[in-house]
């Protein structure tokens, strides 16, 4: 089964990152950050987390406000560096751990989180800043990601207490996991500071410590704070410190602290901690029951002959192939698609089996390996072909004999727009009768 065995929370300002591209170590104003990493990058040399469960906030770098979530669960099988203006840093991309992702996101949706899940999205300082230097990464990092995005940054946002019970919700989802994986839950964002307004520049060192002393010791208080009631103390994007608290829920009640550091240099407040779990792992009973409540929403559904559930596990392995398909929306993608078939192809990174499959639009084996239909009637719309023949070929039948099971056997459709070519399915009902 998996374990947690501990909890380390860190900064994330992108200060840190560049006093590590920069070598700053020996730099008075850089050195103590520096200090306070060591520890922290120690124990996870000692203790060889097989994961790293990382809860951040993205700065509005992959996650814009056309759409913005509240939590979003990184399912992906690799991790780069975004580019947040001026270059992405020199850093490796992280492997991921899509069959652990898979788990929790199937467990956390079991307990009623409403859970938005991505791949595909390169991760800002929020994520990479305390990461290198959490760990040495070269030429690889030492252990995995699953990456946990928390939008903090428009109002409304949950409740401190929601992020609190989110965490009690990991432990059960990573606890339950059936593989032998030795799981770090990661903090990072705060401490105390305010970017905007007139009040930018603000600290409250007081509070820091405050609230590092409540988080070991009392974590329900902080969980009953208000957004406002952070923002007072913290300064409104400190408040973002109620991230931590979904890494504290998921230690139990009881930890230890083994590290702590402070250091104020110049806009945030920067901390490292180091937390072990003191109660011990969840009993197996519990554990159990878990397991079986997770899997009773699609339990029977194996039997449905000819069903394909579009479960994380297929949007992972199926991912390329659906992002080009999707892509298909963009006129210049489906023109050079339809211009150059195999140099769109060649250039989406498709496997050869993908490929075949798009080449001979087989569409039953196309969603047999992990294509999502949706995208599937868009490429029928780029090459003319109406959505019932997708049906039938799917069925293993002639057109004909699948409109003989409609109610209108005439009612032929697509999603293709006012750029379709001529589409030689679409004629009056009289042409067709001659």
């Amino acid at each position: 089964m998996a374990t947690i065995i501990g909890g380390i929370a860190a900064s994330h300002t992108p200060t840190i990152g560049f006093a590590f591209d920069r070598d700053k170590r020996h730099d008075p104003a850089w050195q103590p950050v520096f200090e306070a990493f060591d520890p922290v990058r120690q124990w996870i040399k000692d203790q060889r987390p097989d994961v790293l469960l990382l809860t951040y906030n993205d700065h509005i770098t992959s996650f814009f406000f056309d759409h913005y979530s509240a939590f979003a669960l990184g399912i992906g099988q690799e991790w780069h560096v975004a580019d947040e203006g001026g270059g992405a840093r020199d850093l490796p991309p992280i492997a991921g751990h899509p069959q652990l992702a898979a788990h929790i996101a199937q467990s956390l949706v079991g307990e009623e989180f409403d859970l938005s899940c991505f791949q595909g999205k390169p991760l800002d300082h929020g994520c990479f800043s305390p990461l290198s230097m959490l760990c040495e990464h070269q030429p690889d990092w030492p252990a995995k990601l699953v990456p946990l995005q928390m939008g903090v940054l428009q109002f409304p946002i949950p409740t401190a207490r929601r992020f609190y019970k989110l965490g009690q919700a990991l432990r059960r989802a990573i606890e339950s996991y059936p593989e032998d994986l030795r799981v770090a839950v990661v903090a990072t964002g705060g401490l105390s500071h305010q970017v905007h307004g007139e009040r930018a520049g603000f600290n409250n060192v007081e509070w820091d410590h405050q609230f590092l002393d409540l988080f070991e010791k009392d974590p329900e208080q902080l969980a009953d704070m208000t957004h406002a009631e952070y923002a007072a103390l913290g300064g409104m994007e400190g408040a973002e410190v109620i991230m931590w608290l979904t890494m504290r829920g998921a230690l139990g009640a009881k930890v230890a602290c083994k590290h702590r550091s402070y250091y104020l240099p110049s806009m945030t407040g920067i901390a490292t901690a180091i937390f072990e779990c003191d109660a011990g792992p969840l009993p197996q009973s519990v554990l159990e029951r878990h397991r079986e409540a997770m899997g009773k929403q699609l339990q029977g559904a194996e039997k449905l002959q000819g069903t394909y559930p579009f479960t994380v596990e297929r949007s992972v392995k199926g991912y390329r192939l659906n992002r080009f398909l999707h892509d298909l929306i963009i006129p210049a993608q489906r023109a050079r698609f339809l211009a150059e078939p195999e140099a769109a192809l060649a250039g989406a990174g498709l496997t050869e089996q993908e490929r075949d499959m798009v080449r001979r639009l087989d569409w039953r084996a196309l969603i047999q390996y992990g294509a999502s239909f949706f995208v599937l009637e868009k490429l029928g719309a780029v090459v003319g072909v109406s959505n019932l023949h997708i049906y039938a070929a799917m069925r293993g039948q002639t057109l004909e004999q699948f409109q003989a099971t409609r109610n209108a056997p005439g009612a032929l459709y697509s999603v293709a727009g006012k750029d379709a070519a001529s589409l030689s399915w679409d004629q009056p009902a009289e042409k067709a009768q001659a």
